[in-house]
């Protein structure tokens, strides 16, 4: 089975910096999108950055000029460094992704979500 693990978060000074990693492991065909999502308490969960199995990424809004989303297409790996983080930026972190599994028999895509990671950022 396919498994996303998530990395990097923790507890943070307004204006410090984090990185978050995520690695797919299992049985992996390909992995076409990826991406980074945060959810708040008691609000909606909202994108953060995506990237294509080509690299073409997209940010929301808020974090545009600080954050960056990247991949590491061997490792089958996300990462997201985030820059002058914010209090606002507080929020529970999740990796998403795109996955074709070959099990020897059919091919099966979906998508995955992972655990999620806490990110704090303290004022």
């Amino acid at each position: 089975q396919v498994q996303l693990v998530e990395s990097g978060g923790g507890l943070v000074q307004a204006g410090g910096s984090l990185r978050l990693s995520c690695a797919a492991s299992g049985s992996i065909f390909s992995i076409n999108d990826m991406g980074w999502y945060r959810q708040a308490p008691g609000k909606q969960r909202e994108l953060v950055a995506t990237i294509t199995s080509g690299g073409t990424t997209n940010y929301g809004d808020s974090v545009k000029g600080r954050f960056t989303i990247s991949r590491d297409n061997v490792k089958n790996t996300v990462y997201l460094q985030m820059n002058s983080l914010k209090p606002e930026d507080t929020a529970v972190y999740y990796c998403n992704a795109q996955i074709t599994e070959y099990t020897g028999t059919y091919y099966r895509s979906r998508e995955y979500w992972g655990q999620g990671t806490q990110v704090t950022v303290s004022s």
